[in-house]
C-alpha cells in the first residue's frame, strides 16, 4: 500500500513518502525502549506541563494543522480547526485531571499498610486512522503520556504528513526524543511491531476486520489491547420528540465529518406515527447541505478520504437498491473531480442487504419504522455493531427503555452522540472493546498494583509516598 498524499477534492497525488527500512523501525523501537525507562520517573506536574504546551501549540498553529487535515483527508477546513480546538481540550483536561485518576488508593485490610497503584506498561502501539488524523491521536497520546507511556503511531497510510506534524508537534512542545514517534510502516508490518518484546500494548481505531486482525496477534504475544472498531448508531425518534430538533440534530449526526466517523447516526429508526413527516423533513435537510471545495469555509460536506472508500460506499447503496430499497435521495458520486458522493437517503432496506449489517462510511442514511418502542429497541440492536445511539422522546419510560436495553458504550437522550475527554468511549459487539477518554481511558494502559505490606520495620512515620519522592528525586 503506498503511503501518500491524494487531494481527495481533485484526486491528485501530491506527495508520496519511502516507508521506513527495518533498520529505522528498529532504532525507533529501541529509542522508544530507552524512553520509556526515564518517562516512567517523571513526576506528574511534569507530564502536564509538557501536554498544556501542546495545547497551546495546536491552536497557535490552528490555520496551518486544518489546511493540512483537508489537504490529505478532506475534512472541510472549518470542521478540521474543531477537531484541533477538541484536541488542546482533552491535553488540557488530563494535565490537571491525571494526577486525581492515578492517586494511590487505600483500602482496610489486615495489613499495615495495603493499596492499589498504577505504573505505566511501557511502549504502546497506535494504529490510527485518517478521519480524524490529530484529534484520534491526541485522544490515545495524552492519557498514554499522563500515566508514563510512551508512543508508536503507526498512522494511516493516506495521512503521512499528519502523522509526522503530530509527532513535530510533541517535539516541539518539549517531549523528549523517543516519548512519541510516528511509524511511516506499511499495514502488513503491523504484525511484526505488536510481536516485539519492547512493545507493551496497542490500542486500534479502525475498521471490525482490522481489530480482529490486531487482537489476534496480540493475543498470541499476551498483550493488552484496546479496540475502537466499527458503528452503525441507530437514531431513534418516537412520537413525543421535539420534531424541529430531531431533525436537525439528525442532519448533523449523520454527516459529521462527511459521513466518515463511526459514531456518526446511520440507521434512523423512526415510529411510525411521525415516519413520514421525518423522512420529509430530514431528505429536505440533507439535500440544502452545501456540497464542494473542503478549503471554503461555507462546505458543509466535503469528498470522501479516498477512491477506494467512494467506491465501497457505492457499491453497497447499488446492493441495497437492487435488494429492493427505496431511494428517496441521491444515491450516487457527484460527476467532476474528486471523490464526492451525494447526500442520500434509502428507506426500507430489506435485512439481506448489504447496508442493512455493514457499516456505510459517506454521505448515506438508512430509514426504518419502528411500531413501537419495544419495536425501536429491537431495530437499534440488530447490528454487528454497539458503538453509540441517540434517542429522541420526551417519554420518561421509553427513555429508560433506550438506557437500559440499547446494546451500545454510550446512549445519548435528546442529544447529538459525540466524544468527551471527560467520558468513557468505546462499545461493545464487533464495535470493540475497552475505552479511551476519561479517568477508564486514562487506566487503560497500567499496571493496577496491588500492594500489601504486613510489617514495616522503617522509622515511624516513614510512608510508602517517601519511598514514590525518593525514586522520581534519584
Amino acid at each position: 500500500m503506498t503511503i501518500a498524499t491524494i487531494n481527495p477534492a481533485t484526486g491528485e497525488l501530491l506527495k508520496t513518502f519511502e516507508p521506513h527500512t527495518g533498520a529505522e523501525v528498529e532504532g525507533r523501537l529501541r529509542l522508544a525502549a530507552e524512553a520509556f525507562r526515564a518517562r516512567r520517573r517523571t513526576s506528574l506536574p511534569e507530564r502536564g506541563e509538557m501536554l498544556l504546551r501542546v495545547a497551546a501549540l495546536l491552536e497557535s498553529r490552528k490555520e496551518r494543522y486544518s489546511r493540512l487535515i483537508t489537504t490529505e483527508m478532506g475534512k472541510p477546513v472549518a470542521a478540521a480547526a474543531r477537531e484541533l480546538e477538541k484536541g488542546a481540550r482533552a491535553c488540557r483536561y488530563y494535565a490537571a485531571e491525571a494526577e486525581r485518576f492515578l492517586a494511590d488508593e487505600h483500602v482496610t485490610t489486615a495489613a499495615r499498610e495495603s493499596y492499589v497503584r498504577y505504573e505505566p506498561l511501557g511502549p504502546v502501539l497506535a494504529v490510527m486512522p485518517w478521519n480524524f488524523p490529530f484529534w484520534q491521536v491526541i485522544r490515545v497520546a495524552a492519557p498514554a503520556l499522563m500515566a508514563g507511556n510512551v508512543l508508536l503511531v503507526k498512522h494511516a497510510p493516506n495521512v503521512p504528513q499528519c502523522a509526522l506534524e503530530v509527532e513535530e508537534l510533541f517535539r516541539a512542545a518539549g517531549c523528549p526524543e523517543g516519548v512519541l514517534q510516528a511509524l511511516l510502516v506499511e499495514t502488513d508490518r503491523v504484525a511484526s511491531l505488536i510481536a516485539d518484546p519492547r512493545v507493551a500494548a496497542v490500542t486500534l481505531t479502525g475498521s471490525d476486520a482490522a481489530g480482529g486482525s490486531v487482537a489476534a496477534v496480540a493475543g498470541r504475544h499476551i498483550k493488552k489491547t484496546v479496540l475502537e472498531l466499527g458503528g452503525s448508531d441507530p437514531f431513534v425518534v418516537m412520537p413525543s420528540a421535539k420534531m424541529d430538533e430531531a431533525v436537525k440534530t439528525a442532519v448533523r449526526a449523520r454527516l459529521l465529518n462527511s459521513g466518515q466517523s463511526c459514531i456518526a447516526a446511520k440507521r434512523f429508526i423512526v415510529h411510525e406515527e411521525v415516519y413520514e413527516e421525518f423522512e420529509r423533513r430530514f431528505a429536505a435537510g440533507m439535500e440544502s447541505l452545501r456540497v464542494g471545495d473542503p478549503f471554503d469555509e461555507m462546505t458543509e460536506v466535503g469528498p470522501l478520504a479516498t477512491e477506494q472508500v467512494l467506491k465501497t460506499l457505492d457499491a453497497q447503496v447499488r446492493d441495497a437498491l437492487g435488494a429492493g430499497a427505496r431511494l428517496v435521495l441521491g444515491g450516487g458520486p457527484l460527476p467532476g473531480r474528486g471523490f464526492y458522493y451525494a447526500p442520500s437517503v434509502l428507506s426500507d432496506v430489506p435485512t439481506h442487504a448489504r447496508a442493512y449489517r455493514e457499516e456505510l462510511f459517506g454521505p448515506v442514511a438508512l430509514l426504518f419504522r419502528a411500531r413501537n418502542v419495544d419495536d425501536a429497541v429491537r431495530l437499534a440492536n440488530d447490528t454487528p455493531y454497539g458503538l453509540g445511539a441517540s434517542a429522541w422522546t420526551n417519554d420518561a419510560r421509553e427513555a429508560r427503555r433506550f438506557v437500559e436495553e440499547i446494546e451500545a458504550g454510550s446512549v445519548f437522550i435528546n442529544g447529538l452522540v459525540s466524544s468527551d475527554p471527560r467520558l468513557p468511549f468505546g462499545g461493545v459487539k464487533r464495535s470493540g472493546y475497552g475505552r479511551e477518554l476519561g479517568s477508564h481511558g486514562l487506566r487503560e494502559f497500567v499496571n493496577v498494583k496491588t500492594v500489601w505490606v504486613q510489617s514495616w520495620d522503617a522509622p515511624e512515620g516513614f510512608h510508602h509516598r517517601d519511598t514514590e519522592a525518593q525514586l522520581v528525586e534519584s
